[in-house]
């Protein structure tokens, strides 16, 4: 019993450890990099919030999937209090919220998959159209169910569906993809950065012709 007891403790040991060391590569493959890549890395305050995740729970399925159970969880009121019929509204809000789940989950997915082709990296969503929307979403579902407007159900759940695959697609599987790469021990900036220095051998190269095309010129002159 006691050496069940301390081998245990050996193994949660050496589990800490590991992610200890973990941590600090992560940390120093992090300040090797410039301040833009860093921002271009970690992003605002939500993906940072996203970056202290592990990998494989932070992956953008698992993030949509997320933000289909925020939107089932705020639809509990709507069908509970905004409708007539008190004894079916579990069974229809049970199979929405399995519809969304399932929803944002495939969207991520299919997210995931493209930026995986196509090597995007993470743009900005246009957060002031963005965040409201689900909210505008809420209020015209509850307007609609209350009987007070007859809006067209489509707009509602687009309303609200949107933002979260949106963001991932845009914004999270593109960082995501660089954080798999930074944890491969691989610079993701290296395309970057050589066509930085292509450029830049262009640009000297450029100036170096200019420069005895001028001499020419002057010499020309001169004569």
């Amino acid at each position: 019993m006691i050496r069940q007891f301390f081998a245990l403790h050996i193994q949660r040991l050496n589990r800490f450890r590991m992610g200890v060391n973990r941590l600090l590569k992560w940390q120093s493959r992090l300040e090797s990099l410039d301040s833009k890549e860093r921002d271009t890395l970690l992003g605002t305050s939500l993906s940072k919030l996203f970056t202290k995740l592990p990998l494989w729970l932070s992956h953008p399925a698992n993030i949509g999937g997320f933000y289909g159970l925020l939107v089932a969880l705020a639809l509990l009121l709507p069908y509970r209090f905004a409708s007539d019929d008190h004894s079916g509204w579990l069974a229809d809000w049970g199979l929405h919220c399995c519809l969304l789940l399932v929803a944002c989950f495939f969207l991520g997915l299919c997210s995931t998959i493209i930026i995986s082709i196509t090597g995007r990296f993470p743009t900005a969503p246009p957060r002031s159209i963005l965040y409201p929307m689900p909210f505008v979403g809420l209020a015209l579902l509850t307007i609609d169910r209350t009987n007070i407007f007859e809006i067209p159900a489509i707009i509602s759940w687009l309303l609200m569906l949107l933002p979260g695959p949106m963001y991932v697609h845009l914004s999270w599987a593109p960082r995501w993809r660089l954080l798999c790469m930074i944890e491969d021990e691989k610079n993701p900036f290296e395309a970057i950065e050589s066509e930085e220095k292509d450029y830049d051998s262009f640009s000297d190269k450029q100036e170096s012709e200019d420069a005895e095309l001028m001499s020419v010129v002057d010499d020309f002159e001169s004569e």
